[in-house]
């Protein structure tokens, strides 16, 4: 069973570490075990119990109420919660999809997923929701918190969700502006390319996906073959400065006339030095800013 930490808690719940000490000992919420320097250590029933009181904090139940409750009743409520979207913090769907994930429930998961696109549409649903999920799992495998079969799972049933969503919109028009996304070379994190796919079909454009970890070479050739207006490249991972930087230098130098777009990882991204022909979109309303604009670009 994988142990947490206090602070992997409270990047995995949004609730700090001051704020779960309370609740462990005034409620008596939860029972962490000891490592042999008496560091306290929370397991992964732990981390669920903590989602589902997260989850149901803008309930009718007090806090002081829930971190009270055993595990059953909790996990209960959260079933029989009606959600109100009006009055409801995003934080409810983040926290179940991710205790859903780690559960492997993926009706359970879907359903929720549903219920965000349907009140919001993919695209906020996505930023205020999807994103900050993903966030979290993440922070969760790399820590080693998670199994990464886990992440793959979760990872996975939000990739068919927006291959969906993109198979249910219209085709571009013949003479629609063109785009080419793909991944770097080693980079296999899609979620974020395939969601600027859907935005980028959904305002009429066209896109030429090229799929994950792709050359410099292979894209430049490429793009003589497609002659498309843009190219859009995410880096999710972080990577050496130098490989980046010399990767997006041969795309410059390589490419004609085209536009190329990096988005992802802005730790990573804002230690770049951008050649003329490459652009940093620091988020997805940059994205939709630009296919709006790009008549003044």
């Amino acid at each position: 069973m994988n142990l947490f930490s206090i602070s992997q808690l409270s990047q995995y719940s949004g609730i700090k570490p001051h704020t779960i000490r309370i609740w462990e000992q005034r409620y008596n919420a939860f029972k962490p075990e000891r490592s042999e320097g008496n560091t306290r250590y929370y397991n992964s029933d732990q981390l669920r119990r903590l989602l589902n009181i997260v989850s149901l904090m803008n309930s009718d139940n007090k806090v002081s109420e829930l971190c009270s409750m055993p595990d059953d009743r909790l996990s209960g409520l959260v079933l029989e919660r009606k959600i109100t979207f009006e009055n409801e913090a995003s934080e409810y769907f983040v926290s179940q999809m991710i205790s859903a994930g780690m559960a492997y429930k993926e009706e359970q998961f879907e359903e929720l997923f549903e219920k965000c696109v349907s009140k919001y549409g993919l695209s906020q649903a996505y930023k205020i929701i999807v994103h900050p999920m993903l966030v979290r799992v993440g922070l969760m495998w790399s820590a080693n918190s998670i199994p990464s079969v886990q992440e793959h799972f979760i990872t996975n049933i939000v990739r068919q969700k927006i291959l969906k969503s993109i198979d249910s919109l219209p085709p571009a028009a013949r003479n629609a502006p063109k785009w080419v996304l793909f991944l770097p070379e080693d980079e296999f994190h899609e979620i974020g390319l395939l969601f600027a796919a859907f935005i980028i079909r959904e305002s009429g454009d066209k896109v030429v996906y090229l799929g994950s970890s792709v050359s410099s070479d292979a894209v430049i050739k490429a793009s003589e073959d497609i002659k498309p207006q843009y190219l859009l490249l995410f880096l999710v991972r972080y990577n050496l400065i130098e490989e980046v930087q010399h990767y997006l230098n041969e795309l410059n130098e390589g490419l004609d006339h085209e536009r190329l777009y990096v988005a992802g990882n802005y730790k990573l991204l804002n230690q770049i030095d951008y050649p003329e022909k490459v652009h940093w979109l620091q988020d997805i309303d940059a994205l939709k800013n630009l296919i709006t604009n790009r008549a003044n670009v």
